[in-house]
């Protein structure tokens, strides 16, 4: 019998431009905890505890903003993002 690990994809975010594309990815969908799960995760891949202190927020609170059906702050998201050393932009989408 096969034993198989759990996929956790905080696994392959491993560098800023893979980083980048997963949350451009999330971005784009209208679920706003797919983004949440997204920044979650790279998160977990950089160390919560780390970005909990970056961000000026305490650890649990940060779990707590970041669970799926939580609703947090635009400033707490924005805190967190800018932690983790990433840029937000808006871009026009182009005409079908």
């Amino acid at each position: 019998m096969t034993n198989f690990t759990p996929f956790d994809v905080a696994d392959y975010l491993d560098n800023e431009e893979t980083i980048a594309a997963y949350l451009t990815g999330a971005l784009e969908d209208p679920d706003p905890d797919v983004f949440l799960m997204a920044v979650k995760a790279v998160a977990r891949a950089r160390g919560m505890t780390q970005l909990a202190k970056d961000a000026g927020l305490g650890r649990e609170s940060l779990y707590k903003a970041l669970s799926p059906g939580s609703k947090p702050r635009y400033e707490t998201v924005m805190k967190v993002v800018r932690a983790l050393g990433v840029d937000l932009h808006a871009e026009m989408r182009h005409a079908l």
